[in-house]
């Protein structure tokens, strides 16, 4: 039997899923040393992120849930599929990759084009489209006539989506996810105490303070330089300042799900009311993202366990359920206009 592998690769986290379902979900990043040498990949090179000097360059290959540098992706692939080896020889594999659906073809086909070209030796690779993968890893039967909406918050987009009968009938990505929260804090915390903090520091606020209704009051430490004296301080930020920074990216996910809810046929519609929405990716995780959502829709809202991996989960659902069988296809079926 082959190797089967399952990957969403996402602008924050890489993901990839082995048949036994061991999940590695790590910071899709990496560490490079004067212009060419791997030092670092993954959780390693995060660490490094806004620490570094001159001669190391540590990025994020994947912009807006696109790949920007085929290159550095490429050795992150690869270094990420040795991993989960633990650098044993593999045989014949395949690969099940999730790829966005509101992008161009040809980026639907870099993804494609990142696993077949890479040093992995893929013998085959498949397709699966996000929005269906996240679904099943997710629990439910996409195959049904029966309309299910799905809405993956990640680091750098929100991705809506309205299924049925095992493919998309609708869906909208929007460029709004944790990253820009983690800008909007960014903003707040300076405006609030003239303090410049990094992103790593509202990322950690927003784990910590955030919430998308507003709760009471509480204070959490936050490290940065003081616009006044220039010297690095600690802060005790308030929830409130983080709650008023977050409201509005929240509400524009909030209008874009509206929007989609509104263009979605009345019969798929009313299995989306009785079912409610399932909410996936990392930052759904946010504190009572759940009120929110009910209180603007009077919809029941599902968020799924451990929601930045169920795309991984869903695809490892393709792989092993007979039922999926037709979902997974690959770029050449389609023709290119």
């Amino acid at each position: 039997m082959s190797n089967v592998y399952g990957i969403d690769i996402g602008t924050s986290n890489f993901k990839m899923c082995t048949k036994d379902n061991e999940i590695l979900n790590e910071k899709n990043i990496i560490a490079i040393v004067n212009k060419n040498e791997l030092l670092a990949f993954g959780d390693e090179a995060y660490e490094m992120y806004e620490k570094t000097p001159e001669n190391i360059e540590v990025s994020f290959p994947v912009k807006f849930g696109v790949i920007a540098d085929i290159e550095n992706m490429q050795t992150l692939l690869y270094s990420f599929y040795e991993k989960i080896n633990k650098e044993k020889k593999t045989g014949n594999t395949e690969f099940y990759i999730a790829v966005p659906t509101d992008v161009t073809e040809v980026e639907k086909r870099a993804f494609y084009e990142l696993v077949v070209e890479s040093k992995v030796k893929a013998k085959n690779v498949f397709v699966v489209d996000k929005p269906v993968a996240d679904a099943i890893g997710a629990g439910i039967d996409v195959t049904k006539s029966k309309g299910v909406m799905v809405v993956n918050i990640g680091a750098e987009t929100t991705e809506i989506s309205v299924l049925s009968l095992g493919g998309i009938v609708i869906s909208k990505s929007v460029k709004i996810g944790g990253n820009k929260l983690d800008e909007c804090i960014i903003s707040a915390v300076r405006k609030a105490y003239n303090l410049v903090i990094g992103s790593k520091t509202a990322e950690g606020l927003k784990k910590e303070l955030g919430s998308a209704v507003k709760t009471e009051e509480k204070f959490a430490p936050g490290f940065g330089r003081n616009i006044l004296s220039g010297l690095p301080v600690s802060v005790q930020i308030s929830s409130d300042v983080i709650y008023d920074a977050i409201v509005d990216p929240l509400h524009s996910i909030m209008d874009s799900i509206k929007v989609i809810l509104e263009r979605t046929p009345p019969e798929l519609a009313a299995d989306i009311i009785k079912d409610g929405v399932y909410f996936t990716g990392g930052t759904s995780m946010i504190n009572n993202l759940e009120n929110f959502i009910k209180s603007e829709t009077n919809l029941n809202v599902t968020i799924v366990e451990n929601p930045s991996e169920s795309v991984v989960r869903g695809l490892m659902g393709v792989v092993t359920n007979p039922d999926f069988a037709k979902i997974p296809y690959t770029p050449q079926d389609r023709t290119f206009e």
